[in-house]
């Protein structure tokens, strides 16, 4: 399936990054997962209701932090606790390599869209390159390509490319957020 904006999403029960490649399309990117991350109130709570409906368990949990893999439907669903207000912190595609990292980043900028890019960033426990937008509602879309691991959650924090040093600056998982938040909207400040 191709979007309006040429972006190849791959749907299927056992669909694998390379059935989305096609030899005749060099454009054509392997979608490893669509990417949801949620602020939660309780994750105790929250745990126990998403291992309930996902039918398994995170593969990753931490005091803070928890995150499914799911195969059905293929996505990396997250969730972060401390919130001061439980929502949807931000949506993403998360890629197999560098490369469709780029491609995916050329054509957002092609679509009009300013990219803020992070290299070698850590958040939520993982290592990666990451792209940031924000869609035309202003809702947060990540593309990230994740490379290794980390013991600590990740505090990356880079300054929005449209606002004064002053203001307010980005965060790994936000691309928005007051200045003294680090990753995923947990407080720097104790």
């Amino acid at each position: 399936m191709r979007s309006n904006l040429g972006i190849r999403l791959c749907v299927g029960l056992r669909a694998s990054p390379n059935d989305c490649y096609n030899e005749e399309d060099p454009e054509g990117i392997g979608m490893k997962r669509f990417h949801v991350h949620v602020h939660v109130a309780d994750l105790d709570s929250s745990v126990r209701f998403y291992s309930t409906l996902f039918g398994e368990q995170p593969v990753v949990i931490k005091t803070d932090y928890a995150k499914w893999m799911l195969e059905d439907p293929r996505v990396n669903f997250a969730i972060t606790s401390g919130a001061s207000k439980p929502q949807i912190d931000h949506l993403g595609l998360q890629v197999e390599s560098g490369k469709d990292l780029a491609t995916i980043g050329s054509r957002l900028k092609a679509a009009g869209q300013t990219v803020r890019e992070q290299v070698n960033a850590t958040c939520c426990y993982a290592k990666g390159d990451k792209g940031w937008v924000n869609d035309p509602d202003g809702i947060s879309w990540e593309t990230f390509h994740t490379f290794g691991e980390s013991t600590v959650f990740g505090n990356d924090v880079m300054p929005r490319v449209d606002t004064a040093p002053d203001q307010v600056a980005e965060s790994c998982c936000a691309s928005a957020v007051p200045a003294a938040v680090s990753c995923c909207g947990t407080s720097k400040i104790e």
